[in-house]
């Protein structure tokens, strides 16, 4: 006669339903008295329930999402047979159901088993208690360490690993019993992330590429709701769109908010255009910021640089990019060998630069090999804002509108012209102190741009 035991949810505490997360075991699996077989999650706690006989899993009645309860069915093992001499005994909370081998066979009577007590221990929150059993023997609790058997960890840090999309089953434990700790987690992370593990080593879904175990994106029926007209998105944004989304999510961005007084600067830009009206050729304040951010540049040299795995790559060139606002999107002209030219041919070259980028002329090698970009909206308004790097440099400085304001000198107000800078860094390799001094000494080029020749 073979026999048939159905494991229901015990006891779960001050629960009404809670939800399955995880499947711990599959049909097939030899299981051990005390092996954990789902994990379930309420909004107070999260929990591993076990099973208290040994045996084969012969069918899983839940899935992932399902919503279940005390005396739920979870699934159904075939019982050992030193399982079974051992139930008899057992407090009642499972089903034990018989299929005879024959019709005219009587079925089995009812017996039970006890909720296992780490049911109740694994609990993050305080539920009600459980009966506990009677300890198992030495060794009973030891779970398999291969990719094959059941990972020994916490529901907690089940859940750490689900949201990394980390499998277990790869993770080696430091704890005790080689137990997987929180840190064991983090360790596999970043040795995935420098190239040691195998993308198999993360679940389905998981990405090594800085990807986030994110819920699908919310999928609307704008149309209930009122008119629409759907608008393809631009080639430029699609690309753009794609590698800002990637910089946003993987470089560690903070941005320093200063401002620097460009009265003098403006009238000298001012004074210039007007000498050099019959040139042609119009001075923006780009080109007086590309000068001085080659000249910070070459002040705080770990700006110039780039992250190349765990080696800083410091750049003895400087290509300045700026971003140019066209029709399809924004696009980062780069112009190279910044040091080396003066103000009118920088303002020459970022306008012609703009021109082809607005008819969509740009070659690929005028985009490629910036140092350092510049995000202008002073042509447009705001105050401050939060630029995003563009990687793999390590810096983009933000301009917004300029406006005046009356500042105290000692004796009375005047009137100043203030330019807001923003500047976004990449704290993985720039502190704060250093990012402040950079904006700050890029404010007292602009405020005294005759320091740029010393």
């Amino acid at each position: 006669m073979t026999n048939i035991t159905a494991i229901e949810v015990p006891d779960i505490g001050d629960f009404d339903t809670v939800e399955v997360i995880e499947i711990l075991v599959k049909v097939g699996d030899a299981v051990k008295a005390e092996q954990s077989l789902i994990t379930v999650e309420s909004d107070k706690a999260s929990m591993e329930i076990p099973t208290s006989i040994a045996g084969i899993v012969k069918a899983i009645a839940v899935k992932v999402g399902d919503k279940i309860k005390q005396g739920s069915v979870m699934l159904s093992i075939e019982p050992s047979a030193a399982a079974l001499s051992a139930a008899a005994p057992a407090i009642a909370s499972v089903a034990v159901t018989s299929s005879a081998s024959n019709a005219s066979a009587p079925a089995a009577p009812s017996v039970g088993v006890a909720p296992a007590a780490s049911a109740v221990a694994a609990l993050s929150a305080p539920v009600a208690a459980a009966v506990t059993p009677a300890a198992p023997p030495a060794g009973k609790l030891e779970l398999p360490t291969s990719t094959v058997g059941l990972p020994h960890a916490s529901p907690s840090v089940r859940k750490f690993a689900r949201e990394l999309g980390v499998d277990l089953g790869l993770v080696k434990g430091s704890g005790a019993k080689e137990r997987i700790v929180q840190e064991d987690i983090q360790n596999f992370v970043k040795q995935a992330l420098a190239g040691g593990v195998s993308a198999s080593g993360f679940a389905q879904g998981a990405s090594l590429g800085g990807g986030l175990d994110l819920l699908p994106w919310p999928k609307v029926d704008f149309t209930k709701f009122g008119e629409t007209t759907a608008k393809p998105l631009s080639r430029i944004k699609k690309i753009s769109g794609a590698n800002l989304h990637r910089n946003w999510v993987m470089i560690p961005h903070v941005t320093n908010n200063d401002e620097a007084n460009i009265t003098e600067l403006e009238a000298f830009r001012v004074t210039l255009n007007k000498e050099n009206e019959k040139s042609g050729i119009k001075v923006t304040m780009l080109a007086f910021l590309i000068k001085a951010v080659v000249a910070a540049l070459k002040k705080f040299p770990e700006f110039n640089a780039s992250l190349d795995g765990e080696n800083l790559v410091l750049k003895q060139y400087f290509h300045i990019g700026f971003a140019a606002d066209t029709p399809n999107g924004l696009v980062v002209p780069v112009i190279r060998d910044a040091d080396k030219k003066g103000i009118l041919q920088l303002a020459a070259e970022s306008s012609e630069l703009a021109k082809k980028a607005r008819d969509g002329k740009l070659a690929p090698a005028e985009m490629q090999g910036g140092c350092m970009s510049i995000s202008s909206l002073g042509g447009i308004g705001g105050t401050h804002f939060t630029p995003i790097i563009n990687a793999p440099e390590l810096a983009i400085l933000g301009v917004s509108k300029s406006y005046m304001k009356p500042v105290w000198d000692g004796k009375q107000f005047v009137p100043q012209l203030t330019l807001p800078l923003s500047l976004s860094y990449d704290h993985r390799v720039i502190d704060g102190a250093s990012g402040a001094r950079f904006n700050a000494y890029l404010g007292g080029l602009l405020a005294d741009f005759r320091r740029i020749v010393l």
